[in-house]
């Protein structure tokens, strides 16, 4: 059956199929919670996340097979569960530049959850507004949800799917995670390490001072590609362009930036002080190769907004339009597949949740006034950057939904707006991080929620019910992420914990630098604008990516090798398909399997991540039967051999037993 338009989903509209139901909301929750985590250690690893869409679809379908579940409740579970990974690409990109800037010294619960939540919801409702428009638009083509719906359609015909290759994956990389952790289990380098004799006199030569060479002369390390299921498996999912691309800017930063300023600094003696020459090194790199890297990271920002005008400028004016014409109650909806949340209720929804907002403000700033400016710039800034994230994953997808430069935009706005009312010190630097948070959550939620309402379109499931299990899935989510983002911090601090050497998190660390320095008057500001000048050359010169250059400039040498070493993984795999003229149909089950299991093994070394974190919290140590001295540096070309015969090997074997 089809509509007066020729709509005709795979569930027919007249259906009575079960949707809204326990077991498929709870499934969803507690894949919302674990998503979550897992993208949060992701992002503050390596800077980016995965779009859950795909694994939270096959774990749906497998997980309520059992139960009978149709597959307009697997549709409610994957909403529900997908959302998980949004809100945390939003809050990891914000929430822990509070920590970075100073302003906090620990995570505070309440505020962080509220701001978590607060956004999350405000993205779900703002979506609302334009989502009839951007689903039933025949010219969006959201390849990404197009995907997704044809894995759910082929679950339906088969006995899990792609489960299999999820669950196993996620096996195997929580147990690479655990023989390489440190407290207890230590099989395994976290990157594999390269020990060369650098004699005195070749230092002296390098610096010119001997009273300095004799202290760097001997032994000294190379970091090569780390031993990580997650960064090898997100190199995997982004493919050999973007992870060499990425590689490039650690290359840049660490191999010949890092160099310059240790063996040109104006007066070497004083690098003793530091300890031995990795502590140097580390220092000099914070000190002065990360602020040019986050000039590269602005100009890499509004690098990529500008090329989208085009799209932005459509999306704006699309969705001032949808909002005029949005529906008021004089249409008559007769479909089930046409029934959204109430549009009265929908407002008074926003307009409600905006009072808690200027009270959370108030806190930051100590002045009402300023509070209910950054309310305003807020709902002004959400709501345009809602439209348009959701606009841009029609076309693009949500994978690539550019939320970090959308926020760093309303955090410049609402920086000069601090300064001009006269709110400085860490009350302004709170107050805009305030505004950022809340408005990076509803533009990630925002476009993962367009993604997974496109998917129920396709399917033929019912709009309401959808935005229903979206906001519950928000609210379980925000109510539980900032535990993972707390443990991970605490469990790291040996080394700087959250923007420290393990959890570099660039993006929170570009906000924070950028809120400080516009509110507080502490920017680095000639490095950065070398970085800025250096972003500009990239332009010039026709570089692909400055951002992603500038954020591996950013990232630890060791992660963005492990990156890079999965795009070659994933570049291999592409040639095996090629060399033998596979159909397209047998390229995308290569692709959708690879893809699952590159997401299962981010997902099992992230949540093992978080429990281990969660273990030394609570002063829990694991068994040390399994312990081997430092632990074995070649133990980790073992794992790269494993994780490559996985990647390759069962993609391709999927794809030649396709009929």
């Amino acid at each position: 059956m089809a509509d007066v338009n020729g709509y005709k989903p795979y569930v027919p509209l007249d259906s009575k199929m079960r949707e809204l139901s326990f077991k498929a909301l709870f499934i969803g929750v507690l894949l919302a919670i674990i998503l979550g985590a897992a993208n949060a250690y992701l992002g503050l690893v390596a800077g980016m996340t995965v779009a859950a869409t795909f694994p939270a679809a096959v774990i749906a379908i497998a997980a309520l097979r059992p139960f009978k579940g149709t597959v307009l409740e697997e549709n409610i579970a994957r909403t529900t569960g997908a959302v998980g990974e949004a809100l945390a690409a939003g809050a990891i990109f914000t929430i822990p530049a509070f920590l970075i800037s100073g302003v906090w010294s620990e995570f505070d619960y309440v505020k962080s959850t509220l701001l978590m939540l607060l956004g999350g919801v405000l993205g779900v409702l703002f979506i609302i507004i334009v989502r009839r428009t951007l689903v039933e638009d025949a010219t969006l083509p959201f390849p990404e949800s197009q995907a997704c719906s044809e894995i759910v359609k082929a679950g339906q015909k088969a006995d899990s799917g792609g489960a299999k290759y999820v669950f196993w994956a996620m096996g195997l990389g929580g147990l690479i995670e655990l023989l390489k952790n440190s407290n207890g289990i230590l099989l395994v380098k976290s990157y594999i390490k390269h020990v060369f004799s650098l004699g005195e006199s070749t230092v002296q030569f390098l610096i010119g001072k001997k009273e300095v060479a004799k202290s760097f002369s001997g032994k000294m390390m190379i970091e090569t590609p780390a031993a990580s299921a997650a960064l090898t498996g997100v190199g995997y999912i982004i493919g050999p362009k973007y992870a060499s691309i990425t590689f490039s800017g650690g290359v840049f930063g660490w191999l010949f930036l890092m160099p310059l300023v240790l063996f040109l600094s104006g007066d070497q003696s004083q690098l003793l002080q530091f300890g031995d020459w990795k502590e140097v090194a580390s220092s000099m790199y914070n000190a002065q190769v990360k602020p040019i890297a986050v000039g590269a990271m602005l100009v890499g920002a509004f690098w990529t907004l500008y090329k989208m005008r085009k799209n932005l400028i459509a999306g704006i004016k699309r969705s001032i339009g949808d909002m005029k014409s949005s529906p008021t109650g004089e249409k008559k909806v007769i479909i089930r597949t046409d029934k959204d949340i109430p549009f009265g209720t929908v407002l008074l929804s926003i307009g409600v949740l905006l009072i808690p907002l200027i009270f959370i403000y108030q806190a930051f700033t100590g002045s009402f006034g300023s509070a209910i400016v950054a309310a305003i710039v807020m709902a002004f800034a959400g709501l345009l950057f809602a439209a348009v994230a959701g606009y841009l994953v029609g076309i693009i997808g949500s994978s690539s939904n550019p939320i970090s430069g959308l926020t760093l935009t309303t955090l410049l706005i609402a920086a000069v707006l601090m300064v001009v009312l006269g709110v400085k010190g860490d009350h302004g630097v709170a107050a805009v991080l305030g505004v950022a948070a809340v408005v990076c959550c509803v533009a990630g939620v925002a476009g993962d929620m367009i993604q997974d309402w496109k998917v129920g379109h396709i399917l033929g499931g019912t709009p309401w019910r959808m935005e229903v299990a979206g906001l519950i899935g928000v609210v379980f989510a925000a109510l539980t992420l900032i535990v993972p983002l707390a443990l991970l911090h605490n469990a790291n601090l040996d080394t700087g914990g959250i923007g420290g050497e393990t959890l570099p998190a660039p993006q929170a660390g570009l906000m924070a630098m950028m809120a400080k320095g516009i509110v507080g008057g502490e920017m680095a500001w000639p490095l950065v604008i070398a970085g800025m000048l250096f972003a500009v050359a990239l332009i010039l010169i026709g570089s692909p990516s400055p951002m992603l250059i500038a954020v591996g400039m950013y990232l630890p040498l060791h992660s963005t090798a492990c990156i890079f070493v999965g795009g070659i993984i994933k570049y291999f795999a592409d040639k095996m398909a090629n060399r033998d003229k596979q159909t397209e149909e047998k390229r995308t089950v290569l692709d959708n399997t690879g893809l699952l299991i590159a997401s299962g093994l981010v997902a099992g070394e992230a949540l093992t991540g978080v429990i281990t974190a969660g273990l030394k919290a609570a002063r829990i140590n694991l068994p040390e039967l399994l312990k081997l001295g430092d632990g074995s540096a070649w133990l980790g070309i073992v794992v790269f051999a494993v994780l490559a015969y996985v990647l390759i090997y069962y993609p391709v074997k999927a794809m030649k037993n396709e009929k």
